[in-house]
């Protein structure tokens, strides 16, 4: 162990008073591995205030003596469909790295999940996940020497916005864009399960997960959401989110487009460009600077090239690593 690190190493669930703490140590990391994700006071209690979340057995925070230097939060994959991927966020400060802090970690993911699987989901595959920045050698070492492997790659795009109007695309005939409205809440919930039920790693998503990561989220931008409606029913979305953490950060407005979607009945009729164009409008006449996504580089519904054809270039590249629960 590193000589500057003999203090008295403890354990214990994270609470909501740890936030400030948490926040410190998220930004210490940040300041090194340099993912371009900013997190405030508000986003950490906003993820603890999960109703679905147990503090008590779902994290786990590390200690040198008063010092915060390590966090683990484990996700259960609730409708889980094909498969129990049990997505684990967890970070160690860079000064405690090497010490088998983050070996520590995994070990609590993995128990945890092992015992929600036995628990939840026995007749599927139980695997446990871990995301981060490709390139990352330290997370690169840990995951190699505990038997994870790639599993899937993910790009993080962006797209000027002030170099001029983004081009307008009609909306498919028969069908209407229109802006978010909390009528349509229920249908647009419906429209997600059913367009992402041929996805790599789709859970379902009940009313309780979308209020609580989606429309109840303090990143959703309900003015720069569009909904593609055919009468009463949902055809296709598009979920506007914006950070206020990574703007502080970077000085710049970014609109994410947290999920972009068409139902099967609707595909093949050119509503993903439209309603991107349609979001990309009305970014560029609130003011935004940039706009952004994340997409999975192996998507069945060639995502990738549309955004590129949209004038969205690579940013930066993730990486999900998998493995058997233990």
């Amino acid at each position: 162990m590193n000589e500057a690190h003999t203090g008295a190493r403890t354990e214990r669930p994270l609470d909501k008073s740890d936030v400030p703490a948490w926040l410190s140590l998220r930004d210490a990391i940040e300041a090194v591995d340099r993912t371009g994700h900013h997190r405030d006071a508000d986003d950490l209690a906003e993820e603890l205030a999960d109703p679905k979340l147990d503090l008590a057995t779902d994290t786990l925070a590390v200690f040198d003596d008063e010092q915060l230097i390590a966090y683990a939060i484990l996700h259960t994959p609730e409708g889980a469909v094909d498969a129990a991927r049990f997505d684990g966020d967890a970070g160690v400060h860079p000064a405690w790295r090497r010490e088998g802090v983050g070996a520590r970690l995994v070990d609590f993911l993995d128990q945890r999940a092992k015992a929600l699987h036995a628990e939840r989901f026995a007749p599927l595959e139980g695997r446990l996940m871990i995301t981060g920045k490709s390139g990352d050698e330290n997370l690169e070492a840990l995951t190699a020497a505990l038997g994870f492997e790639p599993e899937r790659y993910w790009f993080e795009m962006a797209h000027p916005l002030q170099h001029g109007r983004p081009a307008r695309v009609p909306a498919p005939e028969g069908l209407e864009i229109v802006p978010y409205d909390k009528s349509l809440e229920e249908a647009t919930r419906l429209a997600h399960n059913d367009a992402f039920r041929d996805h790599w790693n789709f859970t379902v998503m009940d009313e309780t997960d979308w209020r609580t990561w989606v429309t109840g989220s303090r990143s959703f931008r309900p003015e720069m959401t569009r909904l593609l409606v055919d009468g009463d029913e949902v055809a296709a979305y598009l979920i506007a989110e914006e950070s206020e953490a990574d703007t502080e950060a970077f000085g710049v407005r970014d609109c994410h487009v947290g999920y972009l979607a068409t139902r099967r009945a609707y595909r093949g009729r050119g509503a993903a460009p439209a309603l991107m164009a349609a979001t990309l409008e009305a970014a560029y006449e609130a003011g935004y600077d940039t706009a952004s996504l994340t997409v999975d580089t192996v998507n069945p519904s060639g995502a990738l090239g549309l955004y590129e054809r949209l004038g969205y270039t690579v940013a930066r590249e993730f990486v999900t690593y998998g493995r058997a629960l233990g």
